[in-house]
C-alpha cells in the first residue's frame, strides 16, 4: 500500500480592503481651464490624511467632486470599493460620506438642535401619505432623531444653546455645528473643509479633540487645513497639491520639507 502523497494547502489570497474614499486620475475642467488634473488619492478605512496646497491649488474643486457637488471631466471616484463618479451628492451621503465647508451657513434663524434635526436621514414623515399610514413608525423615527441630535449638540459642546437661534453662534461654533450635523447622517468618511479658518485657539483645541475622538471611532477622514500645526497633530500623512495636481505626499514633517513644496507656497502666495 503506498503512502498517500500530502499536498500543501494552497496559500489563501488576502486582498487588501478597499480604501475608503478613494480618487483615481481625477480631472476636471471648466470652459477649457483645468482646475484639476490628473489627482489621484486615498484615504485607508479609519485614516486621517491632511490636503494641502497653496491658494489655488484645487483643493476645495477636489472636495466638491469627492462628495458630488461635481462631475469629473475624466477619472473615477471610488467609496469603499463601489464607484461613484456619477452619482449626486445625496447618493455620496448614503454611501456613508459627507462634508463640511469652510463658511459655515446654518439656517440662521432656526435653533441649533432644529438645524440638526433637519439633518437626519431616511425620515418616513418626509413623506405626506407615510404621517398617515404609518404615524407610530413616523413618532418614533421623530424620538430616535431627537435624542441623536442632543447627544451629538453635547458631544460638541453646544447643547446650552440648543434651543438659541443659530444666528447667536460664533464662527468657531458654527463650525462645530456642522460638523454634528454631518454627524446626523452616520457618516464613515468626513470631508473636513479649513475646519480651524476663523475659529479662536480655545475652540479650536474642542474642534481636534472632537475630530480625533471620531477618529478613534473609526471613521476616515480627509482635511483640506492651512494650519500646519493642526494638520501635523492630527494627521499620519499628508497629500500636497499645487495647480490641480499632486505635488508629493508623506508624514507632515516630510510634505513640509519637501523643496517642492516650498517652492509651490512661496510662489503661490498662501
Amino acid at each position: 500500500m503506498h503512502a498517500e502523497t500530502l499536498h500543501p494547502p494552497a496559500p489563501v489570497m488576502r486582498t487588501a480592503a478597499p480604501a475608503a474614499i478613494e480618487a483615481r486620475h481625477l480631472t476636471k475642467r471648466f470652459d477649457g481651464l483645468t482646475v484639476v488634473s490628473d489627482m489621484s488619492l486615498a484615504v485607508a478605512q479609519g485614516e486621517m490624511v491632511g490636503l494641502i496646497g497653496p491658494n489655488g491649488a484645487g483643493k476645495t474643486t477636489m472636495f466638491n467632486l469627492l462628495a458630488g457637488s461635481l462631475r469629473p471631466s475624466s477619472g473615477e471616484i471610488w467609496i469603499g470599493g463601489r464607484e461613484v463618479s456619477g452619482e449626486p451628492p445625496e447618493r455620496r451621503i448614503a454611501h456613508g460620506v459627507a462634508r463640511t465647508f469652510q463658511i459655515p451657513r446654518p439656517f440662521s434663524e432656526m435653533s441649533v438642535l432644529e438645524n440638526l434635526l433637519v439633518g437626519a436621514q431616511k425620515q418616513h414623515g418626509e413623506r405626506l401619505f407615510a404621517n398617515f399610514l404609518m404615524p407610530g413608525i413616523v413618532r418614533r423615527e421623530e424620538k430616535a432623531a431627537l435624542e441623536k441630535a442632543l447627544g451629538l449638540l453635547e458631544f460638541v459642546t453646544l447643547s446650552r444653546l440648543a434651543h438659541k437661534p443659530a444666528r447667536v453662534l460664533s464662527g468657531g461654533q458654527r463650525k462645530l455645528l456642522e460638523l454634528a450635523r454631518v454627524l446626523m447622517a452616520d457618516p464613515q468618511v468626513i470631508l473636513l473643509d479649513e475646519p480651524a479658518a476663523g475659529v479662536n485657539p480655545a475652540l479650536l483645541e474642542v474642534i481636534i479633540e472632537r475630530v480625533v475622538a471620531l477618529n478613534a471611532q473609526g471613521k476616515s477622514i480627509l482635511l483640506i487645513e492651512h494650519n500646519m500645526d493642526m494638520v501635523s497633530r492630527l494627521c499620519s500623512r499628508v497629500v500636497a497639491m499645487a495647480l490641480g495636481r499632486p505635488l508629493a505626499q508623506g508624514t507632515p514633517a516630510e510634505v513640509a520639507s519637501n523643496p517642492a513644496v516650498i517652492e509651490a507656497y512661496l510662489g503661490g502666495g498662501v
